[in-house]
């Protein structure tokens, strides 16, 4: 098959025309397409808007798809004397294409209407769920005159892109167009990868602020981040695996790395709640329901313990870790790494030296310390734990051969490192909270928090306050993607360009992230 130019839509919905005439004029510049989105206006005149259609298409500038959707659809209660009427007008023919539900065609067939079917998208929408009947509905449609067809279904779940692209490969095999969509985030890799496995175009919005659907990524975003215009059938598709995903910036570092080398790769989110439906129908080559070049993943938070069981090999550190952040794909076998340890290793040397004979603090008793304390172990340093839940911090500090001690009222004077693994500081409602104070930290000498958005977390002021150096988690994050990207690619990551990715990303970012994702 030959991949065609993706074509990018995207829809635009306000309250008025002349508020229409504005934005499409400004949208064309991003578009391939524009949707006019006509059952958003507050106030639906027929014939006063069907006497201006004609110039509201004419000044966009680009091809428009003219749209009316009731509210059952997604769109507004209007009544079925309205729909009937707006679609018999001979104003709409100024149009490119028309999308028309599927429960109007049958109706608009039986004569009086200007329809080019040939012009046509014969549509079904479902914002609640993939309907069991997903199968039906596409045979009614492909019995339509429409020579395109659209489905847009609510994905709850990273598998309910599965049915979306073996859709995509039928319509290919029934010679009909095919726009095929799942919304929301679990939907995100049907808008990226939709198009290059046959699906006509894709939809994105103007900015972040004007998503006329969930899950709705930006034009920017899929021509820059995301390199559309650039994947085909033999594009390697990797991704990052957890819930929530959409705080990340991997997709951000790994595409900018893979621009950078002139790799066929694309890094794209996979919200996934239950792992062992994902693993086993989309990932696993000898289970797996779609055809697609896969080459690996990142794994963050839920999954990095619960993925281990699923994996044909892993890597003796990340077993003794207890947890994976890395799958690599080879031939059938799925093997399990984590760089978390490498990221911190490299990142703290880089401003210590080396780490052997140095004593470390460990703050918090989680996932993320568990990888310190083995890189600590392993690097020849001292460590000690302080955790909120002493009991938990025993357990652990037992399990690497260190002390524990309450985190309550501990003082820090005499450590070489200090590492905040805690959630502690992070965007949103913790940023305010730090695991320790100023005057908890005088005499240590570095405190290294692994939070890195924000870059300048409390923690680190608390720090500097007390006279010591500093490190946050962004150099972290950075070192353990360019591990992560030289075992998928095997060659050396452009680790500059992934640092400039980071930052850049954490200049936009307004989100809630977790460590090491």
């Amino acid at each position: 098959m030959t991949t065609r130019k993706p074509l990018i839509c995207i829809p635009i919905c306000v309250s008025t025309e002349d508020k229409l005439e504005r934005a499409a004029q400004s949208a064309s510049q991003q578009a391939d397409l524009l949707e006019f989105r006509l059952d958003c206006f507050e106030d639906f005149d027929l014939a006063r808007i069907m006497t201006r259609l004609p110039k509201l298409i004419d000044a966009a500038n680009c091809p428009v798809i003219l749209t009316l959707r009731p509210a059952h659809q997604g769109g507004r209660s209007l009544t079925p004397e309205t729909r009937s009427s707006f679609w018999r007008s001979e104003k709409i023919s100024a149009a490119t294409h028309y999308d028309i539900e599927l429960d109007l065609v049958a109706e608009l067939l039986g004569g009086g209407s200007p329809i080019d079917w040939q012009r046509a998208i014969c549509s079904h929408h479902d914002f609640e769920e993939v309907p069991v009947n997903l199968e039906q509905i596409y045979e009614e449609m492909l019995a339509t005159p429409a020579r395109i067809l659209k489905i847009a279904v609510l994905a709850k779940d990273a598998t309910d892109c599965i049915p979306i692209f073996q859709l995509l490969e039928r319509a290919q095999v029934d010679g009909r167009e095919l726009i095929a969509i799942a919304m929301g985030e679990s939907g995100i890799p049907t808008r990226v990868l939709g198009p290059a496995r046959g699906s006509f175009l894709t939809y994105a919005s103007a900015d972040s602020a004007q998503a006329t659907a969930p899950g709705q990524v930006t034009s920017d975003d899929l021509k820059h981040l995301y390199r559309i215009d650039k994947i085909d059938r033999q594009t390697q598709v990797l991704g990052i695996i957890g819930q929530p995903v959409s705080h990340s910036f991997s997709p951000r570092i790994h595409n900018a790395a893979f621009e950078a080398t002139g790799r066929n790769a694309i890094f794209v989110p996979f919200e996934v709640q239950n792992l062992n439906d994902f693993v086993t129908r989309m990932v696993q080559p000898r289970t797996r329901e779609i055809d697609w070049n896969l080459r690996g993943f990142s794994v963050t938070a839920p999954h990095k313990s619960a993925v281990m069981k699923y994996l044909d090999w892993i890597d003796p550190a990340a077993k003794e870790i207890g947890a994976v952040n890395t799958i690599v794909i080879e031939g059938e076998r799925l093997c399990g790494y984590n760089t978390d340890v490498l990221g911190f290793a490299i990142s703290v040397k880089q401003v210590v030296g080396e780490l052997r004979g140095r004593g470390a603090a460990v703050i918090g008793a989680g996932g993320a310390a568990r990888a310190v304390l083995w890189s600590l172990r392993n690097e020849g340093a001292t460590a000690v734990v302080f955790a909120r839940d002493f009991e938990k911090g025993i357990t652990l500090a037992t399990e690497f051969g260190a002390k524990a001690f309450e985190l309550a009222n501990a003082t820090f004077g005499g450590f070489d490192i200090v590492i905040n693994t805690t959630p502690l500081g992070t965007s949103g409602k913790l940023m305010s909270e730090t695991a320790v104070s100023t005057e908890q930290l005088r005499g240590a000498q570095l405190v290294y928090d692994l939070v890195y958005n924000p870059s300048e977390t409390r923690l680190l002021r608390e720090a500097r306050a007390a006279g010591c150096k500093t490190l946050g988690g962004l150099s972290m994050l950075v070192s353990q993607a360019a591990a992560q990207f030289k075992l998928w690619m095997g060659i050396d990551a452009p680790e500059n360009v992934m640092r400039d990715a980071a930052e850049t990303a954490l200049g936009l970012s307004n989100c809630e992230p977790v460590l090491f994702s």
